[in-house]
Formats: structure tokens, sequence, C-alpha cells
């Protein structure tokens, strides 16, 4: 049973661990404030996540899981309300979201980016 525990530890450990990668990755090549929050939300609620429950699958049923799944429920409780705060103020501020514009469309019609024949 021990060997199970180590393994899905391991699993968890190293799913966090590279989810906090791939999200640190975003920080620093997504283009504006809004899609590095969607990179910052990943870090923190699935990289932590998934480390906390690596982690108490190491500590066992003990006072240290407990206190392990008080911290991971603060942080997914705080993490997504940082995360709107930090959005409304950009938003407040005139921050603007940036916006790919849609495909130019074919001239068939039925497409969002077609001319309109009226």
């Amino acid at each position: 049973m021990a060997v199970a525990a180590d393994i899905a530890s391991g699993v968890c450990l190293m799913a966090g661990a590279g989810l906090a990668l791939v999200g640190a990755l975003g920080l620093l090549r997504l283009p504006d404030v809004f899609a590095r929050m969607h990179g910052a939300g990943i870090i923190d609620t699935l990289g932590v996540g998934l480390i906390m429950v690596g982690l108490m699958f190491q500590s066992g049923l003990t006072l240290v899981t407990v206190k392990l799944i008080l911290v991971l429920a603060f942080v997914l409780y705080t993490s997504p309300t940082t995360t709107h705060a930090l959005a409304r103020a950009a938003l407040n501020a005139g921050v603007e979201p940036q916006v790919d514009a849609p495909p130019p469309g074919d001239g068939k019609g039925g497409g969002e980016g077609a001319p309109s024949k009226t």
C-alpha cells in the first residue's frame, strides 16, 4: 500500500510541477495582462492543487494532511477572487483586452466576417 501512495504522490507532484512550469511559460509568452492572468490561474489552481494532493499522499492520515487541506481550500478560494479583482482593476484603469480580428469571409455568406449582400 505504501508503494501505491508513493507512486500516486510522485505522479501528482510531477504533474503539478509540470503545470506550474507551463503556467510560468504562459506568464512570459502571452501577449497581454488578461491572457497572462490565465497562466497565473493555471499555476494557482492546478499546479498548487496537484502539488498539495501529492504532499497529502506522502503525509498519510495525519494532522499535516488536515493542514494541507485547509491551505488548499484557502488557495482555491482566494485565487479566483484575486484574479477577478485584478481583471476588474485593469479594466477600470482603461486597459483594453487584445482582440484578434475575425478571419475575412469568402463571400459565400454565412460567416461572421462575410460581407453582406444587401
